[in-house]
């Protein structure tokens, strides 16, 4: 698929931001985004990719992330998964990867209608705003990220409240053997000496130092932390937020 042909539905509801940030680092790349409401989305399959932004969508009420799941869920939930089986991407970032996660469809081991881990209030119990360093763990699996080599170390900023990922208190070591097992963790918090560090470099009090994760298949993928607004920010190596939007876009080239 050439690149100008590849539609990204970037996907709002009241509440969400960043969502221009999103678009315009799609853009910058040759893509074809488009920005979509909820309620003026006809058909997924319209689209190559989906992306859930950032922001405080609904308010945050209920749970973050909690109303606009339930409203995707209401309102295409079969879809979605079909769109997921067929191997098209869907990616969420900070709110984002809250709807995934409220979803069901992150860490995703098997289909729910529930979520099955959250992402919980920081251990500071305030909004963290603040620029953290990520490692990239993947080994290729994560079609987000297949393009940046494994160990690479990215500054990205992350702005949130509720970014500790939790999992099931009775499954929780069974979940995280499996999260490392199966190459679904793709970015851990790390010190300026590139080791697992607790706060302020870890933000929220994420287990395993744990800031993106995605499915066993590599195609839905979620991250507290904001490439978008690291589009241009390169490290020594030349890599930047932007290595992520174009990975997932050579992804749906290749598909």
């Amino acid at each position: 698929m050439d690149r100008s042909e590849i539609k990204v539905c970037v996907l709002r509801i009241e509440g969400t931001n960043n969502e221009d940030e999103m678009y315009y680092a799609f853009k910058r790349l040759g893509a074809s985004p488009e920005l979509v409401h909820l309620k003026d989305l006809k058909d997924i399959f319209d689209y190559n990719c989906l992306m859930i932004p950032g922001g405080f969508s609904a308010g945050d009420y209920v749970r973050a992330g909690a109303i606009f799941a339930s409203r995707i869920r209401a309102k295409m939930a079969n879809d979605l998964h079909k769109f997921i089986d067929e191997g098209w991407p869907v990616g969420g970032i900070c709110n984002g990867f809250q709807v995934l996660v409220e979803l069901g469809v992150l860490p995703g081991f098997k289909r729910m209608d529930y979520p099955d881990a959250c992402l919980f209030l920081n251990n500071s119990a305030r909004f963290e705003c603040r620029p953290t360093l990520l490692k990239h763990e993947n080994k290729g699996k994560c079609v987000f990220t297949r393009n940046i080599p494994k160990g690479e170390i990215m500054l990205v900023p992350s702005a949130h409240g509720e970014g500790k990922l939790l999992l099931p208190r009775e499954k929780e070591k069974e979940y995280f053997d499996r999260l490392f097992e199966n190459d679904q963790v793709v970015f851990r918090y790390v010190d300026k000496e590139g080791e697992y560090a607790g706060y302020p470099w870890n933000p929220n009090g994420s287990a395993h130092n744990i800031a993106g994760i995605c499915n066993e298949a590599g195609n839905v993928f979620g991250m507290m932390p904001h490439p978008e607004r690291a589009y241009f920010d390169k490290n020594k190596n030349g890599i930047s937020g932007m290595k992520v939007f174009e990975s997932v876009l050579k992804y749906i080239e290749e598909k």
